[in-house]
């Protein structure tokens, strides 16, 4: 079962990653954006797969209607937190966070290059996108990397709480 405090956390997630969706830069048709997979990193270990990836998909319907994301935010934001939530699920190993380019850009570049680029009238490859969202995606994971294992230094106990 799903606690409050974790639907909570997930809505916290959506809204910091809308704010800092101004923190982006136009690479080809999409506006990629490295904190979100920072934040990704950091739901699939705290909130596991399936509330990482929802609030990924509110934060990008979020950017998409506030106009300063594109319809791309939304396979290339989806996919990277469910990829760490079940690796972390796996292997109970920080080290998942890194692993968030996987989803990103392997999934969510092809799902972009099959389904959405026609949709929206453009020829760019699943290729293309799997290199526009490495490009955002691996500076992302590190970052969310070296955040969660700042944090456990820290030592708070309600992460451990969280990543249960």
């Amino acid at each position: 079962m799903i606690s409050t405090e974790k639907v909570v956390a997930a809505g916290l997630f959506a809204a910091l990653g809308t704010v800092l969706g101004g923190i982006s830069f136009p690479l080809g048709p999409t506006r990629v954006m490295p904190l979100q997979h920072t934040l990704n990193s950091i739901m699939g270990i705290l909130l596991g797969p399936w509330l990482a990836a929802a609030a990924a998909m509110i934060t990008g319907f979020l950017r998409l209607s506030l106009g300063f994301g594109t319809i791309f935010a939304l396979p290339g934001g989806l996919f990277g937190g469910i990829v760490v939530g079940y690796v972390y699920r796996l292997t109970d190993k920080k080290i998942a966070a890194l692993t968030e380019p996987l989803g990103t850009s392997l999934i969510g570049g092809t799902v972009s290059g099959m389904l959405v680029a026609p949709a929206m009238g453009s020829a760019q490859t699943s290729i293309y996108f799997m290199g526009i969202f490495a490009a955002s995606a691996i500076p992302g994971a590190i970052i969310g990397y070296v955040l969660i294992k700042a944090l456990n230094l820290i030592d708070i106990p309600l992460l451990e709480e969280f990543s249960q």
